[in-house]
């Protein structure tokens, strides 16, 4: 009897700790924006103190240069050597993805300046561009721009991508990693991961909402928007593909759906790049092949 007094208060003791640990955890994202996976690790470091533990995450994102939603989405994913460049000016945004031999080469100055002055181009010829409707896109690859050339580099242009809007539609830019929370428009911004973003809404949409759906763009990869009534969410929540059904990175008891109506906002479209990941001149010359 005493034994199983104590095997009682001890599983009560215990039922009791993780329950508290779950509260904290569920705070921590809450507060922080962080992911799941990193709060954790902040909790179990400092003994489960909420204090000690967004300072961690704090300091980590602070020389890590963490993206709150994508930090460990995208830990231990192999890229090719290279950089993608993301610059929104306005109604215009360029996305542009150059590789080369090493990411020694991809990290020195002049391939940097390479990325920005390909990215200026781009964004150059959609200025010239004149549409009717909303939105204009058009996609191109390394052929289009095959006379574009940097300086002392053996550096190749695989892919660019332009968007131009009218009237009430927003463009938004992030790449991941990005040493700074905010995407300033008219600088080219460079990372292995980058995506453009066209929002619909009424008024001004925040820009930290902004942010963070395209970083969720970028850490869960959705193959489509998706449309409500149309279209139906998977089964197994971490193989949903659509990005409405997606839980929200940034908050998981919310959908994207249901963050986009809180907010009266919809995505038109996008467009996601990961450095050297397979695009469709690459599957049909495995075809070929």
């Amino acid at each position: 009897m005493f034994t199983q007094r104590i095997f009682s208060r001890y599983l009560h003791m215990t039922r009791s700790v993780l329950a508290g640990e779950k509260s904290n955890l569920a705070a921590l994202r809450k507060k922080t924006g962080y992911t799941f996976a990193n709060c954790k690790k902040a909790l179990e470091m400092n003994n489960n103190d909420m204090e000690k533990a967004e300072k961690w995450l704090n300091d980590q994102a602070q020389s890590m240069g963490w993206s709150k939603a994508t930090a460990t989405k995208l830990e231990g994913r192999t890229t090719a050597q290279g950089l993608v460049g993301v610059l929104v000016k306005n109604n215009i945004a360029s996305m542009v993805e150059i590789n080369c031999e090493t990411d020694f080469v991809a990290r020195n100055e002049h391939f940097r300046n390479f990325v920005d002055h390909v990215s200026k181009v781009c964004t150059k010829y959609t200025e010239t561009t004149e549409f009717d409707g909303d939105l204009w896109k058009l996609g191109f690859e390394g052929e289009a721009l095959k006379n574009l050339k940097a300086e002392d580099e053996n550096a190749s242009l695989r892919r660019a991508i332009c968007f131009k809007t009218n009237n009430y539609m927003k463009l938004y830019g992030y790449a991941h990693p990005s040493p700074v929370n905010e995407m300033r428009e008219g600088i080219t911004h460079v990372g292995k991961f980058g995506t453009i973003v066209a929002f619909n809404g009424e008024g001004s949409i925040p820009l930290d909402l902004q942010r963070n759906l395209c970083q969720h763009i970028v850490g869960m990869n959705p193959k489509k928007i998706g449309e409500a009534g149309k279209d139906k969410p998977v089964e197994n929540k971490d193989d949903e593909t659509t990005l409405i059904f997606q839980e929200y990175l940034v908050d998981n008891e919310k959908t994207v759906e249901e963050v986009l109506k809180e907010n009266n906002v919809s995505i038109v479209d996008y467009q996601r790049y990961e450095c050297g990941e397979k695009v469709k001149s690459d599957l049909l010359n495995e075809e070929v092949n």
